[in-house]
């Protein structure tokens, strides 16, 4: 059992402090898990669940725009020049296409959890990063409120390509956001808004899918994952969605490669 706790302490920092850069924290989690003996499909469902863990820290961040989603009526809320502001019909859009396709392919997704698939995530993400940040047209929309539905509609199908582990679900909807004219802040504010439900329904449909396989005895790790990436994500949130939002893409992009390459290192060691 301390083993376990070990383990899940290390992954829910590994999610923590990787959730809000572009550098897929599914992708660190499964090379993270490799290397310390953490795999199988109750790894794998861990990995999904505690991912929610570090998505809730965001609602701490933006919990004021999450009441004016339904409905709360903020007087110092900041308007868009152009009259808009974001909806729950913007998230919906948005969140849809990943959603689905995770619904209908959800056990092809989770074969994907393997370190060699990472690695190709790990460098089509970055390239598709820097072609998001050199192919940015005039700017549209600087803020997350200047999003247009057609705008949600690109970014929710750029995140269908995050459901490859290490493509980044941060980094390929920035990206998209970049190449339809909004900003990167606008972009990332977006992303991380709309992660909430998406991976709420997420973590909720793979405990679902895979409740026999678990034992009382599983219920402590997960907790102890859950709110070791909680607490690590909320001391690293609002620091880590301003340095995306300020970085170029780019940088990470580089990240990535170097970071593949030492994977790739690893396995032909028989590191992984």
């Amino acid at each position: 059992m301390l083993l376990e706790l070990w383990k899940a302490i290390v992954i829910g920092i590994v999610e923590g402090l990787t959730e809000f850069l572009p550098v897929s924290s599914t992708g660190h989690m499964i090379l993270v898990g490799n290397m310390i003996g953490f795999t199988g499909e109750k790894a794998d469902t861990f990995e999904i669940v505690i991912q929610l863990g570090a998505i809730l820290s965001v609602v701490v961040l933006y919990w004021k725009r999450c009441l004016r989603l339904i409905g709360y009526k903020d007087k110092n809320a900041p308007v868009s020049p152009n009259g808009r502001n974001l909806n729950l019909l913007h998230i919906f859009i948005g969140i849809v296409p990943a959603g689905l396709i995770g619904f209908l392919f959800h056990d092809y997704v989770k074969m994907l959890f393997k370190p060699e698939t990472v690695v190709i995530g790990l460098i089509a993400g970055g390239i598709f990063m820097i072609v998001g940040e050199k192919a940015m047209p005039k700017l549209n929309a600087p803020t997350m409120d200047d999003l247009t539905y057609r705008q949600c509609l690109y970014i929710g199908f750029a995140q269908i390509l995050s459901l490859w582990p290490g493509f980044s679900r941060s980094g390929s909807t920035i990206a998209a956001g970049m190449m339809t004219g909004a900003s990167r802040g606008a972009s990332a504010d977006f992303t991380f808004l709309m992660a909430i439900p998406l991976m709420v329904a997420a973590t909720g449909y793979d405990l679902l899918k895979n409740l026999d396989q678990f034992t009382s005895g599983d219920l402590l790790p997960f907790a102890v994952g859950f709110v070791v990436s909680f607490i690590v994500a909320l001391l690293a949130v609002a620091t880590f969605i301003k340095l995306v939002s300020r970085l170029k893409l780019t940088y990470f992009s580089y990240y990535r490669f170097v970071l593949a390459a030492v994977v790739v290192i690893f396995m032909m060691a028989g590191r992984l």
